[in-house]
């Protein structure tokens, strides 16, 4: 038994970051032709898509603003000119901001992790799962964290945020399960990446003593999950939470 998306298209949003690149990598290597979006990241991006292209799959970088819904249209128009739709959508995208208490973060900071999680997967939604209901078939991946069930301090506004996209993304299953379109969601704990290799972790003990797989999660660990997801083998997984964060946070039933 294999992974094999050869004839899917997938799109990841946030694709040039850390966790978004070794997501992109695996995708490919399971046969998927991928869209590569970015935001600033133009020479990754063009790094990216020349990676792809080595490894005997369609590539296409996109430049669009996750936060604003005619972005994300001209983003679609493009898509369906370059016969390029997605059959699979992984919303990886978030902006950053500095953490700090519920009284000193600024609204600004609310609001901006609001637009970036929850209003990414509406747009993105309407932007291509009307395609997904004519084709019957389709998978929408949601990146969602640990943070969302931990609530720990200072996370106020990703919390929240992610809260929110976990009702959005609920709803939407909901809706749209009897398309066979299926909608998860993945909910990575603090992951080894590429920055991490390169020296720049700071301390992880405090953290690791919580997780009872005493261990951080890789990149790689989160990419499989979002492959398995996009595969035909989690035809009937629907509505779902997946921690990947060696059981620090688990959902409740």
């Amino acid at each position: 038994m294999e992974i094999n998306l050869k004839g899917k298209v997938a799109l990841v949003t946030g694709a040039t970051g850390d966790l978004g690149r070794v997501m992109v990598r695996t995708l490919a290597s399971c046969g998927a032709d991928v869209i590569i979006h970015y935001i600033r990241k133009t020479d990754k991006a063009a790094e990216l898509t020349e990676e792809v292209l080595s490894m005997g799959q369609k590539a296409m970088a996109v430049q669009a603003d996750i936060t604003s819904q005619p972005s994300i249209t001209t983003m679609r128009n493009l898509l369906m000119q370059e016969n390029m739709m997605p059959d699979i959508v992984v919303a990886n995208a978030v902006s950053s901001y500095t953490w700090t208490s519920v009284l000193e973060q600024s609204a600004d900071d609310f609001i901006s992790q609001f637009q970036s999680n929850v209003m990414q997967s509406v747009y993105l939604s309407k932007a291509f799962i009307p395609n997904m209901i004519e084709k019957k078939a389709g998978k929408y991946i949601a990146i969602n964290t640990e943070c969302a069930i931990l609530s720990d301090p200072y996370s106020s506004a990703y919390a929240s945020a992610k809260r929110g996209l976990d009702g959005l993304m609920r709803v939407l299953a909901k809706e749209v399960g009897e398309h066979q379109i299926t909608v998860n969601q993945i909910a990575p704990g603090w992951t080894i990446s590429d920055r991490d290799r390169q020296g720049e972790t700071p301390d992880q003990l405090p953290y690791i003593n919580r997780v009872p797989m005493k261990r951080r999660g890789t990149d790689q660990e989160i990419a499989n999950v979002v492959a398995f997801l996009a595969s035909d083998l989690s035809s009937f997984i629907h509505g779902a939470f997946i921690p990947v964060n060696g059981g620090l946070a688990l959902p409740g039933i």
